[in-house]
């Protein structure tokens, strides 16, 4: 199993990925969409993709972090906004190496954090997050206002 960053040359490799996971999410299956929108990140620097590659190098995982900053402390952080793992990976270790990766990562940029949520039925997720260190908000709440009709 081997962890890189990816670039735009991993573009083809990790769009099925994610367009795996967008299906997971209840969206509906588009690689196309898909690609265009990894290779906006990608090209415009506005994430930073970690992938898992087997031995045969083939794409078995990623998480998407995107930069954020908090004025109260005055310094980065990072949003792990996904992290999905192919269905014949799971359960072998992928999403704990791509969450050490994302850590390292964040360690490297002197970030104060790395910030990430999840669906309140997803307990498989949340025992992973919870296995390495990460703590449960529960004195915020989340809102959202959706601009698009």
């Amino acid at each position: 199993m081997q962890i890189v960053k990816a670039s735009i040359d991993d573009l083809d490799l990790i769009s099925p990925l994610f367009n795996l996971y967008r299906v997971f999410y209840g969206q509906n299956n588009n690689l196309d969409k898909a690609r265009t929108f990894l290779k906006e990140r990608l090209q415009n620097n506005e994430s930073v993709i970690f992938v898992a590659k087997n031995e045969h190098g083939v794409a078995v995982g990623f998480t998407q972090l995107y930069p954020a900053f908090s004025s109260i402390s005055v310094c980065r952080t990072w949003i792990l906004n996904d992290l999905y793992v192919a269905i014949e990976a799971r359960r072998t270790g992928v999403a704990k190496k791509l969450m050490d990766a994302a850590r390292t990562f964040a360690i490297a940029t002197q970030a104060k954090g790395l910030s990430l949520e999840t669906a309140k039925d997803n307990t498989s997720a949340q025992k992973l997050y919870e296995s390495l260190g990460y703590i449960r908000d529960t004195g915020a709440y989340h809102y959202f206002l959706e601009l698009k009709s």
